[in-house]
C-alpha cells in the first residue's frame, strides 16, 4: 500500500494523517468494516472498488463524510467532499483514496504512532449486568479473535460487553438488544468504555436479516436453531453459551455446518476478596461451547518466470 498517497490525501483535505488507519479496498467486505469501526479511515481504491461502492455499503446505517481525492498531483487532480448518499451517484474519475471520516467522533489527540492504539488492557471489570465474569469473557474474547476488518455480531452478552471489548480491539461489532431498555443499557455500557458499536433490536433468529455478514459470532443461551440460523451467515469462528444438556444437539449443528466444535464448563473461583464489593463466592460454572469453520487453502500464485541473469566477461 502507498502511504504516500495518504500523506497527500491527507494534505489536500487539511486533516493530519497521523491518526488515519490505512486499509485496501481488494478486500472490500473488510474495508468497510475498518470504517464502520474506525473514525478516520484511508482506504486506498481498487477497480470495482471505490467511493460508490464503499457508501452503498456504509449508507444509512454507518453515517460518515467522504473525501475522495483523484490523480492526486496530476492534471486533472480533483478532491471533494461528499456525504456518502451523494458518492453513489457522482461520476468518479478514477479516485485514489477515499478518507472516511466519523465527525461526529471527537479527533484523538496527538501520538507516537501511526495507527490506532490498541487496548489497553481486556476483559474488563465494570460492566454491571454482565452475563459472563470478565475471567470467562477472556477466553471468549480469545476464541473469537477479534481484530482490524472483522465484524462481531453479539447475541445475548446482557449490556454489550462482548460488543464493546471487541471494539476495543479495533473491530466493528454488532450488539442486539431484545427490547428498548436492554438496548439503552447497551448503549450506555459501550459510551463508558469510549467505543462505537452499532445496537440493533429484535429477536432471533429475524433480527439477524437486517444485519451485515459477521466474521466471529458470540450467542448467549443457544439453542439449535438458533446456532443454526447465525451458521447459515458464514462467521469465520463461533462461540456460545449453552445449557450442558444441548451441547450434543448444537456441537451437531455446527459440525454440520463445517465447523470444528469444542465445549467445557468454565467456573472462577475467586483467591482473593474482590476490592469492589461482592462475596468473592464463586458463582455457578457456565458451559461454552466454541467452533472455528475451517479455512480454504489458500491458492498460491505460480512462480514467476525469471530471465537468466547475464554475466559480462572480464576485461
Amino acid at each position: 500500500m502507498d502511504g504516500s498517497l495518504v500523506i497527500r490525501a491527507c494534505a489536500r483535505a487539511g486533516l493530519p494523517w497521523e491518526d488515519a488507519l490505512i486499509v485496501s479496498a481488494h478486500e472490500l467486505r473488510r474495508a468497510v468494516n475498518a470504517c464502520r469501526a474506525h473514525p478516520k479511515v484511508a482506504v486506498l481504491t481498487a477497480p470495482g472498488a471505490g467511493p460508490a461502492e464503499l457508501a452503498r455499503a456504509l449508507f444509512p446505517q454507518t453515517p460518515r463524510t467522504f473525501v475522495v481525492c483523484e490523480d492526486l498531483d496530476g492534471p486533472d487532480e480533483r478532491v471533494v467532499r461528499v456525504r456518502p448518499a451523494e458518492a453513489t451517484t457522482r461520476p468518479w474519475n478514477a479516485p485514489q483514496v477515499v478518507l472516511v471520516l466519523d465527525e461526529r467522533r471527537p479527533p484523538d489527540g496527538p501520538g507516537w504512532t501511526a495507527r490506532p492504539p490498541g487496548p489497553d488492557g481486556w476483559a474488563l471489570d465494570g460492566f454491571d449486568g454482565a452475563a459472563l465474569a470478565p475471567e470467562t469473557r477472556a477466553f471468549v474474547l480469545a476464541r473469537l479473535g477479534p481484530r482490524t476488518g472483522d465484524l462481531v455480531w453479539d447475541l445475548g452478552s446482557g449490556v454489550g460487553s462482548v460488543a464493546a471489548e471487541c471494539a476495543r480491539f479495533g473491530a466493528a461489532a454488532v450488539a442486539v438488544g431484545a427490547d428498548a431498555a436492554s438496548c439503552e443499557r447497551i448503549r450506555a455500557a459501550v459510551r463508558a468504555r469510549r467505543v462505537r458499536v452499532a445496537v440493533a433490536r429484535g429477536a432471533l433468529p429475524s433480527v439477524l436479516d437486517h444485519l451485515p455478514d459477521p466474521d466471529a459470532v458470540f450467542l448467549a443461551g443457544a439453542e439449535a436453531a438458533s446456532v443454526r440460523a447465525c451458521a447459515d451467515r458464514a462467521p469465520d469462528r463461533f462461540v456460545a453459551t449453552a445449557d450442558e444438556r444441548r451441547v450434543p444437539e448444537i456441537v451437531d449443528v455446527l459440525a454440520g455446518a463445517g465447523f470444528t466444535a469444542r465445549a467445557a464448563a468454565f467456573g472462577v473461583t475467586p483467591l482473593v476478596p474482590p476490592q469492589s464489593g461482592g462475596s468473592g463466592v464463586p458463582g455457578p460454572p457456565v458451559t461454552l461451547v466454541w467452533a472455528r469453520r475451517a479455512a480454504p487453502e489458500p491458492v498460491r500464485p505460480a512462480p514467476a518466470r525469471r530471465r537468466p541473469v547475464e554475466r559480462t566477461p572480464p576485461l
